[in-house]
């Protein structure tokens, strides 16, 4: 169970280590090709590419250092409800494919919090 994790933990961080980093430093150049982009301020993209970045350290780091190991679960937790506000957004421009993506990238985030917390925590 702790090796799944650990791969689930690496392959999120880096999906939203990518989204995060689209979502702060290439906005323009992908805010014309997603039409679900023009449903947020860019400012708020701005601040939940951020948090991404700040989730994708915090899905990592702790764990890895075994330094407060709860912010693992919490930054798992983050990105699960992240995922909510991004199936909103989603299925208001009928974006399925994105919409299936949320959820899946969602419930796999809210396994790895659940996971950390009761399957096999770091301690």
């Amino acid at each position: 169970m702790n090796i799944l994790l650990w791969v689930m933990q690496i392959l999120a961080a880096l999906l939203y280590g990518a989204s995060g980093v689209m979502k702060v430093f290439m906005f323009d150049q992908i805010s014309a090709d997603v039409p679900s982009f023009g449903a947020l301020p860019r400012e708020v993209w701005a601040v939940l590419g951020s948090i991404e970045l700040v989730c994708v350290i915090g899905l990592l780091v702790p764990a890895a250092l075994r330094w407060h190991p709860v912010l693992t679960i919490v930054a798992a937790a983050v990105l699960a409800l992240e995922s909510l506000v991004f199936i909103g957004v989603h299925v208001k421009y009928g974006e399925v494919g994105a919409i299936v993506m949320s959820a899946v990238l969602g419930l796999l985030m809210a396994f790895v919090a659940y996971g950390r917390m009761v399957l096999k925590p770091i301690v």
